[in-house]
This record gives C-alpha cells, structure tokens and sequence, in this order.
C-alpha cells in the first residue's frame, strides 16, 4: 500500500490527493493531507474575499475529496526543521512519498523608501485580517485613513479595493470577523486610488470583478480618459483578447462619466480612482504613511514603459501594496531563491540537480504563482503521474507504521477532520450569538479550542 503525505489543503494540495486516490494504475494509496493550520482549504478559505460567496462555495468540492476514506485531513502540524516542526527528512521516513503543496505564502514588496511606514502594508495582510487568518491580529486595522492608495491592478487590489469601499451592513451577511467588520463599519475612507504602473490593456483584473467596483451602492468609479490614452489600445482594442477588449469597455465607460465634483462624496459615498502609468517611487511621511510619490510612466514601444521625470504625490494614510506573491523556502528543501520556487523536473525535487526520491512540489511552490484555481488541476495532474511512474521504488523502501503515532510522540497534536467539524460548529454558533450567520474565529486559541486541541 502507498503512503503519501500531502503537506498543503489548499486546492493544489487537494487535487492532488484527489488524484492519488482516484487513479488506478497502482492500487490501495492513502493520503495524509496535512495542513500548518487547524483548519482546511488554503487560500480559498484564507484568501478569497468574503463577499465572493460563489467561489468560496469550491470549499464544497474541496470537502468531497476530503471525506474520501483513503484520504485523512491532519491540521496543526506545521513542517519545517523549527521548534515543535516536523523536518521534511521526518516526513520521508513515516511515507513513502510527500508532496509539498504550500503556495506562495508572502508579498512581493516594492524596493521603495518608505515602504514600511506605519500605516503601510501588504494587500496579503489585509486579506488574511478580513479573512481571519489565525496569524493576523484582530485589531491589525483601525481604518482612520480618509484616502486610501492600493498598489496593483490585479484582481487581489480589486478586492481590497471593494471591500474597502463596501458598506459594512452588506459584509455584515459574509463570514467576515467581527472585529473587522466593526473596523470596517467605523471606517472614515472616503477615497481609494487603484494604481498600476502600466495601461489599461496591461491590467491582470478580470471583467466581473472590475464591473463590481462599478455597481456598488454608494460607490463612483473614476478613470482619467487622457492617462488611460497614453496606451495605443485605449481607442482601438480590437486586435486583443477577449478578456482584455471587455475590460477596456468598462474603463472607457467609467471615463465617459466625467469628473466627480470637487471635495468629499456627500453622505457615506466613496470612489475609486483607476489611475494608470504610475510607478511608486516612495511612500512619504514621517511617523506615519501621508502619501505616495509616483513617477509618471509611458509605453516603451516594448511592451514595457519609461519614467518620464514627471512625478505626483496622492495623499494616503493607508498604503496596501498588491504587487504579486513569493514562495517561501521550507527548511530542509532545496529552494530557488530567484524564482520562489522548489527546483523540479515535473514535480520530481531536485537536489544538486537530481531528482530527490519520494519528495515531489505541485501548486505555486512549483510554478509561482500564477494561474487560477482550476491552474492547479493539471499541475497537481503532472506531480501525480511523476510519483505514480516512480511507485515501484518508493514501495521497496516500508516507512514507519504509524505516522499519527509518530507525530504524537513528537509533541504534534494533529486537528483531524471532528477537530474542524467542531470548528465549524463553533463557528456557526459564534454567527447566532452576533445576529449574522457563520462568522471565522480569528484566534489560535479559539480555533484549536473548538477543535478540542490545545496549541504547542
């Protein structure tokens, strides 16, 4: 029988236990699905914003895989070569084989003086606070800012951007935490700028989330015609793809709108400013972010752009950059530090070059971080074939009996599958005594309580 230790219960880590299980060239393999949290399903519970109920809904799918009988859940063992970790060297003895499927678990950061004032932060840590992510303080944002600068045109600054500008009584209906929806509720942001260094044909958001921005109550979106000109594809974008041409067609709408009047939005209204070819050169401020410098930009004919010499500050209190995510090295694994990534041959690690036996990547550990959600189906599908291929082999080494046992006794204490149906039900009934429906538990404390474990 194959024993394979998936480390990662985000969807790449799922699919590819899905796929283990579901294969049927080499019979009987089981599947331990292990996860540093207590609680399953990666980013998608994690990192999807709260008001995109539809795509969270894949956590439905996610759970099927979960519940199959050769597959267990074991969350809160955190794998790395740390204090209360499990060492990848560790894990190859209890299985025949592991596959590390971890994501890309930090923000890119800009280079800029500044960058880290007070009052400035990544776009990741922001989504992990209104998500509840256990490592996430609850009060990490009191929200004072009036003008807000998020970094990025990318469907992640759309969604800060969106929530930023949504009413608190709409979020009030999502799992949001409640210390963040009463953050959000008090919150004085009359203005988001989304800015991007380059055009609007360069843009990585998509159609529905760009829309979105538009048909929020109480919300105007703005984009400055003659900026958005600068790129050759704003009058005539026909040669371009699909999701491109639509997204110029919502830009295009928003700039015929005009300009809002000057001074604040009357009531609770607020805008969001599309602002386009600027690049951050620095946050300013002394104590405290107070506004962003950019260098104006333009094409470089290369499908790159310039700085022209020309700069302007947008004033912001808050400062949330979404400029991409990074792999993080996992002690005890080989690690390309340029490209974020663990060294492979289709999903086989390397080290020194050579294909390390019985330890494979898939998911953004093993291409960056790039695709979407579904990407992770045939990475996950490549990984498998690779370990299948190699399945004779790893079956002539016999791992240790039981690998539960052999976590125990090194001080983890695993959050088996009743563990997270506890957390849910904890969850469910913290929703009732709020007036809302399920609401996160943003705590290490009350997450491993609710699981009835206590934390290491």
């Amino acid at each position: 029988m194959l024993r394979v230790a998936v480390v990662g219960s985000g969807p790449s880590g799922v699919f590819t236990a899905q796929a283990l299980v579901q294969q049927e060239s080499v019979p009987g393999v089981t599947v331990d699905v292990l996860d540093r949290l207590p609680c399953p399903y990666g980013l998608v519970r994690y990192g999807v914003a709260p008001d995109h109920e539809k795509i969270k809904s894949l956590q439905n799918t996610l759970r099927t895989s979960l519940e199959h009988p050769a597959i267990t859940f074991l969350g809160n063992v955190p794998v790395g070569e740390g204090p209360g970790e499990v060492a990848p060297a560790r894990l190859r003895e209890l299985y025949h084989a592991v596959v590390y499927c971890v994501g890309a678990a930090s923000a890119r950061r800009m280079g800029i003086p500044g960058e880290d004032l007070p009052g400035s932060f990544s776009a990741t840590d922001f989504v992990s606070w209104y998500s509840a992510h256990p490592d996430s303080p609850p009060d990490a944002f009191a929200l004072p800012a009036r003008s807000a600068v998020v970094i990025g045109v990318g469907n992640v600054a759309v969604d800060v951007a969106r929530v930023l500008a949504r009413g608190a009584d709409e979020l009030a209906a999502t799992d949001v935490p409640h210390a963040a929806l009463s953050a959000l509720a008090e919150s004085r942001v009359t203005d988001i700028h989304m800015v991007g260094r380059r055009g609007p044909a360069q843009a990585k958001f998509t159609t529905k989330e760009l829309r979105e921005l538009g048909s929020l109550s109480g919300v105007r979106a703005l984009v400055r015609a003659e900026e958005a000109a600068l790129d050759p594809a704003w009058e005539d974008g026909s040669a371009l793809p699909g999701i491109v041409r639509r997204n110029l067609d919502v830009l295009r709408g928003w700039a015929a709108a005009g300009d809002p009047p000057p001074g604040p939005p009357d009531g609770r209204g607020r805008r969001i400013h599309v602002r386009f070819f600027l690049r951050p050169v620095a946050v300013l401020g002394d104590s405290a972010v107070r506004a962003v410098r950019f260098e104006r930009t333009v094409p470089d004919g290369a499908g790159g752009v310039r700085g022209t010499g020309q700069f302007e500050d947008i004033e912001a209190q808050l400062v949330l950059r979404s400029v991409g995510y990074r792999g993080v090295p996992i002690a005890g694994l080989p690690f390309d530090a340029a490209g974020g990534t663990v060294p492979h041959a289709a999903g086989r690690v390397l080290r020194d070059g050579a294909p390390s036996p019985g330890e494979y990547v898939a998911g953004w550990i093993k291409r960056g971080p790039t695709g979407v959600i579904g990407t992770n189906r045939p990475c996950a599908k490549e990984t498998v074939q690779s370990l299948l291929a190699d399945a004779p082999s790893l079956l002539a080494r016999r791992p240790a009996d039981d690998p539960r046992a052999a976590l125990r006794t090194a001080g983890v204490a695993p959050v088996e599958w009743p563990g997270w149906l506890g957390i849910e039900a904890a969850e469910s009934e913290l929703g009732r005594s709020l007036g809302r429906r399920t609401v996160k538990i943003p705590d290490w404390e009350g997450l491993l309580g609710a699981a009835g474990c206590v934390r290491g």
